[in-house]
């Protein structure tokens, strides 16, 4: 699977994202890798509001996370985030590690599609979304 414009952020897992067992509850996961999206959309200077400025919308449709080495409170992590593929939808990869442990805790991906500024699905990656993303 290549890697087209990796980032990564690192985080301390929070208190508040724990359960009993003192493990990250399975959903925050998702939290994780949407910071991880957040951030290789704007190192492509796609914000939400530059992407909105341009007349589209994002919408996710696909998702999924295999689990493989719980966090927990405290630990050190890294989300990495990179595109698979950029046309015609947009599939973003992304591998969560535990930093305390070297262990890698977590793999996913999502996939979305461009809308217009009215919501209708388009079928193409628009050419001024493209220009900067490849």
């Amino acid at each position: 699977m290549s890697r087209l414009h990796e980032v990564s952020v690192e985080f301390e897992v929070p208190f508040h994202d724990v359960d009993i067992l003192n493990i990250v509850w399975h959903g925050h996961y998702y939290k994780y890798m949407e910071i991880g999206r957040t951030a290789l959309m704007r190192s492509r200077g796609l914000d939400v509001a530059d992407i909105r400025g341009a007349g589209y919308a994002l919408l996710l449709v696909d998702s999924h996370c295999r689990y493989t080495y719980p966090l927990r409170y405290a630990d050190r992590a890294r989300v990495d985030a990179w595109f698979v593929a950029v046309a015609p939808r947009l599939v973003v990869a992304y591998r969560i590690r535990n930093l305390k442990d070297d262990r890698c805790s977590a793999r996913g991906q999502t996939i979305l599609v461009t809308t217009d500024q009215d919501g209708r699905l388009l079928q193409e990656t628009p050419d001024a979304l493209l220009q900067r993303l490849v």
